[in-house]
């Protein structure tokens, strides 16, 4: 095995009928005309697994490289890449769905999904909707399903760029068309779809939905804040680090770079770059990779320390544990 350095990704493509092509077109990516709704930028799963694309270990999956190099790649005895990161395009509006947290995928089944997105384009209008309005009950929730009233119960969130909008496991949510979105959530593909907007599938057949499911897994009186203000954590220079979201689950953090920034590394869990604006070189001990807009990258907990090097005012996101 080669010795572990930053790594990158081949993103993995969904073509979900909700899709535009906007992330090909933003981030100059080389790909055949089509509908992009989501690029996989790095996971760990058999449906959609990531495989390298830089360096000596180009070809391998990431799941092999779990297996080969244990704690070195992501830390603390990790067998298995616990987050899912994604770019989204909403050309159209989501289906209103839900996921099951911890506690209920133990009671129902399925796999726990806490997730955020962090809005990185956003026309004018967009929204998301997070949570039920006070007040809502099963029996409400239920008697709206069977009217097709289900948008009258839930909370519309406009977003600007640079919005952070907080998810929980157990919340009724949808993503609003023209929203392009960096969404980071716990290893899960479990999707409990409760409402459509009457839209029809490929097949010409509305789309199933999980009504059962979903009533299982909704928390009625979560009352968690869904938009969460950024905290900024220091500045170094004319860097400045911002926290724009701490979970049990996730960290987010935001650097904005106008000169190379240090970082240190403590070795306890991998930390994931994303270029969200201008471009950068990623610097470790006598190597480099430019990392060009819409780039990701896993950096390997065996790394001591790396540089980030902007070569314009660029802003960086950091995922970790």
């Amino acid at each position: 095995m080669s010795e572990l350095y930053p790594v990158t990704f081949k993103p993995v493509y969904k073509d979900y009928i909700w899709g535009g092509d906007k992330i090909l077109h933003t981030y100059n990516r080389d790909e055949p005309p089509g509908i992009y709704a989501e690029s996989w930028e790095v996971s760990d799963r058999p449906e959609g697994m990531s495989v390298v694309a830089n360096g000596a270990l180009t070809g391998k999956t990431f799941r092999e490289l779990i297996d080969e190099t244990g704690p070195k790649l992501l830390g603390s005895d990790l067998d298995h890449f616990p987050l899912l990161i994604k770019i989204i395009d909403a050309h159209e509006t989501l289906s209103v769905q839900i996921h099951p947290d911890d506690k209920t995928a133990i009671q129902y089944g399925g796999e726990a999904k806490t997730e955020m997105w962090y809005v990185l384009e956003a026309e004018p209008g967009a929204c998301v909707y997070s949570g039920l309005k006070p007040g809502i009950d099963k029996e409400t929730f239920q008697a709206a399903v069977k009217d097709n009233r289900v948008e009258d119960l839930l909370i519309k969130i406009p977003v600007t760029k640079e919005d952070t909008i907080l998810t929980p496991g157990g919340r009724v949510h949808a993503i609003g068309a023209g929203c392009l979105l960096l969404e980071v959530q716990q290893n899960s593909n479990t999707t409990y779809r409760i409402y459509d907007w009457g839209r029809l599938g490929t097949d010409g057949n509305p789309r199933r939905l999980h009504l059962e499911q979903a009533t299982q897994v909704i928390h009625w009186d979560d009352q968690t804040k869904a938009k969460v203000a950024p905290r900024k954590l220091g500045q170094l220079g004319d860097n400045e680090r911002w926290e724009m979201l701490t979970t049990s689950h996730f960290r987010m953090e935001r650097l904005c770079l106008k000169e190379t920034w240090d970082s240190p590394f403590d070795g306890k869990f991998f930390h994931i770059l994303f270029v969200a604006e201008g471009s950068v070189t990623l610097k470790w001990n006598s190597s480099y990779q430019p990392l060009l807009p819409g780039t990701s990258c896993l950096i390997p907990t065996a790394l001591p320390t790396y540089q980030i090097e902007p070569s314009t005012y660029s802003k960086v996101i950091r995922i970790t544990l």
